[in-house]
């Protein structure tokens, strides 16, 4: 039997600036923020498998290194031995996209909840690539200037990673995407296993004043992409009342690489109407399913 992969030190501080980012826009404790901040810089930095101590039972020697705490340290623990974070996951599912997009310099309130209506998008990375194919100015309010604003708020908040998968020409993508297929195949089994009961469920705080624990959670891989399968929590979602019907999928490459959404849900119109959609790629949707255009 294989030898299972362990994250790379990338991986788990991709994971930490994922959490910063998010706990940021939730106006958490700025200590909190920096702390996980500086904790992706001191596990990207050293020359320590981070992983592989882990694995061994030596997470003192990981606490040794510089800014790493206790509470990193569950944090990277459970990622490594579980291919996921618990805490990742709950933020994903309590920040809404209006709340990410407010974080964009010159972007306020109303024009957040107007791109992620609109749009349908739900992460700064989507956000830039809606900048650079022209569907950021088709929202009311965003001109050429104020789209050329965002562009360039985002290329200091993104990743290297992240910008490089733009050309410069703001052409297609220079990283490659999980396919229709794959992603239409992820969204099957995560309905078909949240209606069965199957799949572990976690309690946002977003529209849910019970506290009740009713958002089931899909994590897994397949042909080389690990994923993430939640419904939407969106005020959107819930407004429309299609929490049980659009389906957020974040996936990243195994062997690292940046962390790429994407949202399917059931088309209400057109010659896709009623089939499984993966938003913004309707035209490779078509293609699979073997619909024109009508």
């Amino acid at each position: 039997m294989p030898e299972r992969q362990l994250p790379t030190n990338a991986d788990i501080a991709d994971v930490l600036d994922q959490i910063a980012e998010l706990l940021e826009v939730k106006r958490e404790n700025p200590f909190r923020v920096q702390a996980y901040r500086d904790g992706a810089t001191t596990i990207r930095n050293t020359e320590k498998d981070v992983a592989r101590l882990i694995e061994e039972g030596c997470g003192e020697e990981v606490m040794s290194l510089p800014t790493i705490g206790e509470g990193l340290l569950s944090t990277i623990s459970e990622y490594v031995a579980m291919g996921r974070s618990g805490l990742l996951d709950s933020l994903r599912a309590e920040v809404s996209p209006a709340d990410l997009f407010e974080s964009v310099p010159g972007i306020g309130p109303t024009m957040a909840q107007r791109i992620a209506e609109v749009l349908d998008i739900h992460s700064l990375e989507e956000l830039e690539m809606a900048a650079h194919d022209g569907r950021l100015e088709q929202v009311e309010g965003f001109g050429p200037e104020r789209v050329k604003s965002v562009k360039a708020a985002l290329a200091g908040m993104l990743s290297r990673s992240a910008m490089q998968r733009r050309t410069a020409s703001g052409g297609e993508s220079a990283v490659d995407r999980p396919s229709v297929e794959l992603l239409l195949k992820i969204d099957r089994e995560y309905r078909e296993k949240a209606e069965a009961g199957e799949l572990e469920t976690i309690a946002p705080e977003r529209f849910n004043p019970e506290g009740e624990a009713w958002l089931p959670i899909l994590n897994g891989a397949r042909d080389g992409w690990a994923f993430t399968a939640l419904y939407s929590n969106t005020k959107l979602a819930h407004d429309l009342e299609r929490t049980r019907d659009w389906v957020v999928i974040y996936c990243e490459r195994q062997e690292g690489g940046p962390r790429q959404q994407a949202t399917v849900v059931t088309e209400t119109q057109g010659p896709l109407k009623g089939r499984r959609v993966v938003r913004g790629r309707e035209e490779e949707t078509r293609q699979l399913y073997g619909v024109g255009e009508g």
